[in-house]
């Protein structure tokens, strides 16, 4: 509530891109709350594991309810609704969100821990990029604490995610782990080409695009550190 002043003195273009970027958030927590850790779940070699996988899905349902508190704080409710309108109609949200859940649904566990580490990992970050620059110019800070918070548990859920993946290789042959490989940089490269469209979507009209651009990149290959 105290970034309330700020927000209300910030423009319609930022307002709306704020909107839209939260509602992109929910959109991939309620995802991974729901779908993706949870899917890890069966997966789990130890009694610790599977109780990780469930510590994750629990706080990506945390983050959602974080992002639904913002919204009702700085939103009225027709603001949010043409905000989740947005997000129904923008075909590059919901191709991103297509794809990792076919993904999950295969019948692959590592690949599913690539998917959900490229989740974790890189695909939150084209809207993680917009509250911290604003924090940078001391607009809505009390909502970017919240937001580095989320942060610093998607970098453990996709380094946990990600070093389960490496000790999987362990146990599979070279050809493989070749295989995997390439299914690796494939899936990324379908899920960034996507994400610059969706990044255009988004900052296009605010001159934001290609620094965001650059950090998707940055998050990208802090992905495949992971893997």
């Amino acid at each position: 509530s105290n970034d309330l002043p700020v927000w209300r003195a910030m423009g319609e273009a930022e307002r709306t891109l704020t909107m839209r970027v939260f509602t992109g958030l929910t959109l991939l927590d309620t995802i991974q709350g729901t779908v993706g850790a949870v899917s890890l779940i069966p997966d789990a070699l130890t009694p610790h594991e599977e109780a990780v996988y469930t510590n994750i899905a629990f706080m990506e349902s945390v983050h959602a309810k974080s992002y639904s508190s913002i919204f009702s704080t700085l939103c009225s409710s027709r603001q949010i609704d043409e905000a989740f309108s947005w997000s129904e109609e923008n075909e590059y949200l919901q191709r991103k969100a297509s794809i990792v859940l076919d993904y999950y649904e295969g019948d692959s566990p590592l690949k599913r821990k690539v998917a959900s580490t490229l989740l974790e990992s890189f695909l939150f970050y084209s809207g993680f990029y917009l509250p911290m620059y604003f924090s940078a110019h001391a607009k809505l800070t009390n909502t970017a604490d919240v937001i580095r918070l989320i942060i610093r548990d998607e970098a453990v859920h996709g380094y946990y995610i990600g070093y389960k993946y490496q000790k999987g290789l362990e146990r599979v042959g070279e050809s493989k782990r070749g295989e995997l490989r390439d299914y690796t940089y494939d899936l990324l490269n379908e899920l960034y080409d996507n994400e610059v469209d969706y990044t255009r979507s988004l900052y296009d009209p605010v001159g934001l695009t290609e620094d965001v651009e650059k950090f998707l990149r940055y998050n990208g290959n802090k992905a495949l550190m992971n893997l």
